[in-house]
């Protein structure tokens, strides 16, 4: 009997953009939670005067609000199969962000 093992297989993949996609969103907010094996990832966007304000009061001893408005600017729902590769390739990345900032150093 031969044995099936997940294989990772490099490919390709060209996705056209749509209509509503075929522009880039802000976010500088997310949000996962996951129900019966979906993860839902939130990308939501608050108006960062909003956070320095916030940021400030904080710093200056004050009470922060016990909570804020944004906009939810759009929400993924995904496999947790499908999360878990995404957590791979945002490790690729910031990986190798991190290595391109590191000074080389001479053999």
């Amino acid at each position: 009997m031969s044995e099936s093992k997940d294989k990772t297989i490099p490919l390709n993949v060209r996705l056209k953009p749509s209509e509503s996609s075929a522009h880039p969103l802000a976010t500088n907010y997310t949000n996962v939670g996951v129900a019966q094996g979906i993860a839902y990832v939130d990308f939501g966007f608050i108006e960062p005067a909003l956070l320095g304000a916030i940021a400030k009061t904080a710093k200056d001893g004050q009470a922060a609000p016990k909570g804020l408005e944004g906009h939810l600017v759009s929400r993924v729902a995904m496999g947790v199969d499908v999360l878990a590769r995404l957590h791979q390739q945002i490790q690729q990345v910031l990986v190798g962000m991190r290595d391109a900032r590191q000074p080389k150093t001479r053999s």
